[in-house]
């Protein structure tokens, strides 16, 4: 990432996308390299413009923001944060299926943008307890996962998977450090091996992993053995 944090804005509202870039464009550190009014319009700014984020609706015509995402996934290292005024758990789990890194409610403060912008660009996930909460929930109720989840899990040490069932709760590393008595460059090692053993973008695909293995079940605190 360059000392710039390059950022492709796809929104189907003029209104907001200006807002934003108005936004953006006055706060040092940042620059706008493109603007997309449709889902198939920002995956195509995306290929071309290489930016560092891409600010997403999830509601875009002609392709959705999930559909967008999981193209621009796919083929670029882009990390795609999600804008929406819909806080619903189908749109959350979606969107970070896709591969997104982070999912951010429209009414959010323009500080909370600036700020959910950089810890993606970073490559941390925004990811607030919360939401992981209700994902856990949400998801406990549906059909159990099958072996092939289970041997995805495969190589992944005890002390891995202690780390990876903290992360699934939202907790960041410092938090998850004095939790297990760790150092924090110790955590930091687990999340790297993690990262790489499970083929996951980010700190948001290790949650989706955890969901989806049945490591975290709707209690949260259960894990499996």
């Amino acid at each position: 990432m360059t000392d710039q944090i390059r950022v492709l804005i796809a929104e189907d509202q003029t209104l907001l996308r200006d807002s934003f870039r108005v936004l953006l464009d006055a706060t040092p550190g940042f620059v706008v390299v493109g603007e997309a009014g449709t889902g198939s319009e920002a995956v195509r700014l995306t290929l071309a413009e290489r930016p560092d984020v891409v600010l997403m609706d999830i509601s875009m015509p002609d392709m959705t923001g999930i559909e967008a995402t999981g193209e621009i996934c796919l083929q670029t290292d882009a990390r795609v944060l999600i804008l929406t005024t819909f806080d619903l758990d189908e749109y959350i789990y979606g969107a970070l299926r896709a591969g997104a890194s982070g999912f951010l409610l429209k009414d959010a403060t323009a500080a909370e943008l600036v700020a959910a912008i950089r810890v993606v660009a970073a490559g941390e996930a925004m990811l607030a307890p919360s939401i992981t909460r209700r994902l856990i929930a949400g998801f406990g109720a549906q059909p159990r996962p099958s072996q092939t989840f289970h041997r995805r899990l495969d190589g992944v040490t005890d002390r891995e998977r202690e780390t990876l069932t903290l992360i699934a709760r939202g907790m960041s590393n410092t938090d998850i450090a004095a939790h297990l008595t760790l150092s924090l460059a110790t955590v930091k090692s687990h999340v790297g091996r993690l990262l790489t053993k499970l083929n996951a973008r980010d700190r948001a695909q290790l949650v989706v992993v955890a969901y989806e293995t049945g490591l975290v079940t709707a209690s949260v605190t259960d894990v499996k053995r």
